[in-house]
């Protein structure tokens, strides 16, 4: 479904990416890990469109994408559920799940997203901002899930959460792979990132360093000491 082949990308003179190469296929659950900096966020971004890219390609469905605008990606079915889940404060639940759906026709019914997530049903009348982090990650999802994703971007969906609730949001995440949805995930937390997906990527200085099954990246002894504290 997705190919990326040899992306380059900087800031002024900065370079971001490095020759990334990685492939996503459908129905698969591909995690990206990496310590901050890395340049996950940056890839996330030039796939869907909001990071100029300067060199390589992104094939999605076969056909390349790299000189289309972020709304024709979102269009297309690559909807990204931002870092720091970034809802509409001030407006209330519903209206942000509503907001989904705007660039994309949905199949995903608000009934679907309040069965996925019935905190939100409960909730729907109030402001975002009045909810709590997981709450706020859990709506972020939700946002994206109304514009009926074919590529689901996930950008560190466990960041600032107590272990509870990330556990709880990886087990979400792992049940929207079951159902069939295609998953790039992005994550500081390399073991609850790799145990729930089916490949893996970790990236170092805006590369590709290593890839590979995600159960045999799991036990490798360089991602295990430099990413799990072992």
């Amino acid at each position: 479904m997705l190919e990326v082949e040899r992306l380059e990308s900087r800031y002024g003179r900065i370079p971001a990416l490095s020759g990334v190469s990685l492939n996503v296929a459908q129905g698969e659950l591909v995690a990206l890990v990496g310590a901050n900096g890395a340049g996950k966020t940056t890839l996330l971004k030039a796939l869907s469109g909001v990071q100029p890219v300067h060199g390589g390609h992104i094939r999605f469905d076969g056909q390349d994408i790299g000189a289309r605008h972020a709304r024709q990606r979102v269009q297309m079915g690559i909807v990204q559920v931002p870092e720091g889940r970034q809802v509409f404060a001030p407006m209330t639940v519903q209206d942000n799940l509503e907001l989904g759906s705007f660039a994309r026709g949905s199949k995903h019914t608000l009934d679907r997203v309040y069965a996925l997530f019935p905190v939100l049903h409960d909730k729907r009348q109030q402001l975002a901002g009045n909810l709590s982090g997981g709450q706020q990650q859990m709506l972020a999802i939700g946002r994206a899930l109304m514009g009926d994703p074919k590529l689901l971007l996930l950008d560190e969906p466990s960041m600032g959460l107590a272990p509870r609730l990330v556990a709880e949001i990886f087990a979400q995440v792992a049940g929207l792979k079951a159902q069939g949805t295609t998953i790039l995930l992005v994550d500081q937390n390399a073991r609850a990132a790799l145990a729930i997906a089916d490949r893996g990527y970790v990236m170092e200085s805006g590369r590709i360093v290593l890839d590979g099954a995600a159960r045999q990246l799991l036990h490798d002894p360089q991602v295990q000491q430099a990413y799990m504290g072992l």
